[in-house]
């Protein structure tokens, strides 16, 4: 009975909440370079700028589905980062606007 518990205890559990700090250091490893270490983009003016409060005003499951299938010149990062991992810098990125 108590394992039967515990179980259901598990399978009712929230997902783990995104977390910043993992979130900022996947962004400066995979993302910084496009656009910037603040969210602006340097260096393509065609990449989204990050510090735009509208840039972010989606859901973070479409944000998610942005970023693993990619549009234009990025890349897309199905196979490359986990969903958790999406989920990590997309927290990080809503701390940029």
């Amino acid at each position: 009975m108590a394992c039967m518990a515990a179980l259901l205890a598990l399978l009712g559990a929230p997902a783990g909440a995104a977390d910043i700090t993992k979130g900022g250091s996947l962004y400066a490893t995979h993302c910084a370079v496009c656009h910037g270490a603040r969210g602006a983009p340097p260096v393509m003016p065609a990449a989204t700028d990050f510090r735009r409060v509208e840039s972010l005003m989606r859901p973070d499951m479409q944000v998610l589905l942005s970023i693993k299938n990619g549009k234009g010149a990025m890349p897309g990062y199905f196979g490359i980062l986990r969903d958790q991992q999406i989920l990590d810098v997309i927290a990080f990125l809503r701390t940029l606007s």
